[in-house]
């Protein structure tokens, strides 16, 4: 056999075979994933959670909200990948190949390594890692919002691929990285009893990042009117403030946004809504298309200086103003 039938430089062809390559790695890397965290969630000891634990820090999540989140992100990454091998349109087409691509597989490949050093407490490792996890899920949210934008024309382009991908990113900015920074620099809260921390060492570090991060995330929701932004980050909020005890500018903080999050979705999204209201409900009034009549006179004739034939023998054309009567005679 001497080479394929196909020319492999046509950009049809490649995008096909770019297509069938995710077809292959996505699942597959989604399976390493999902097994090597649930292997170091149950199997190993001490697991995920009780690594959080053994190293409380101000902004600790509880662990069974933070599973459920990590659950919610997979269940949207099988539909992903449900997608991938049903996608019919070209623009979903485009969006998984060169909207999404290999930054996903990467994604979870190195969420896998992650739990692996994790585990074993190699928190420089650990940061890096989620370091690098958040650069590849920040590279895909931008290129699917600037050149593949959700649209409600293909629905499930939006909860299929730009839901889980932004559910993911939130996670890492929110929480996943900032905790294991903190962990790493030795920001923590003393040691653990019963699974909350006893003392608060620097309570100021967490507070920064739960204010900034929620800050951010309250302006996305604002402008465009994310609710998948929104949800994610109520969520960890709760994940956050569920498990006590909290240093207070924390709790507050986390509390405040917690409530803050969806009035601002509902606010947005009201304004938006009366706004396009008034732009499409306002009426053109009659005549408002033509001059305003004063400058203007009707004879019954059918002719008029300086003005155009109208039906029923009218004509309008420009009055005229009496520059003698209006100033006197100078005789």
């Amino acid at each position: 056999m001497e080479g394929l039938p196909l020319d492999t430089h046509h950009p049809a062809v490649r995008d096909y075979l770019a297509l069938i390559r995710l077809q292959v790695l996505t699942p597959l890397s989604l399976l390493i994933n999902i097994a090597t965290v649930i292997v170091c969630s149950v199997l190993v000891t001490p697991s995920v959670s009780g690594i959080s634990t053994r190293h409380p820090t101000s902004i600790s999540p509880r662990p069974i909200v933070i599973a459920v989140y990590v659950a919610a992100i997979y269940v949207g990454q099988i539909g992903y990948c449900v997608l991938l091998v049903l996608a019919r349109k070209p623009e979903t087409k485009r969006t998984l190949t060169k909207g999404v691509g290999l930054s996903l597989v990467l994604a979870n490949w190195v969420m896998a390594l992650w739990a692996i050093a994790w585990v074993f407490e190699w928190f420089l490792a650990s940061t890096i890692l989620q370091g690098i996890l958040l650069l590849l899920l920040l590279y895909s949210n931008v290129v699917l919002l600037i050149y593949h934008a959700p649209t409600k024309s293909r629905p499930f382009d939006t909860l299929l691929i730009h839901a889980p991908l932004r559910f993911f990113l939130v996670l890492e900015i929110a929480m996943m990285f900032p905790l294991s920074l903190l962990i790493k620099l030795g920001l923590t809260d003393g040691i653990p009893v019963g699974g909350a921390p006893t003392h608060y060492a620097n309570p100021w570090p967490g507070f920064g990042i739960v204010l900034g991060t929620n800050v951010i995330g309250l302006l996305v929701i604002i402008f465009r009117r994310d609710i998948v932004w929104c949800v994610a980050a109520t969520w960890i909020c709760i994940s956050i403030w569920s498990l006590k005890p909290k240093p207070a500018p924390v709790f507050i903080t986390a509390i405040l946004f917690t409530i803050l999050h969806p009035l601002s979705l509902i606010a947005s999204t009201l304004y938006y809504f009366f706004k396009q209201r008034r732009q499409q409900g306002r009426v053109v009034l009659q005549g408002d298309e033509q001059e305003h009549p004063g400058l203007y006179r009707t004879t019954t004739s059918n002719t008029n200086r300086g003005g155009t034939q109208v039906n029923g023998g009218e004509a309008r054309g420009a009055r005229e103003v009496d520059v003698e009567g209006l100033w006197g005679s100078s005789g």
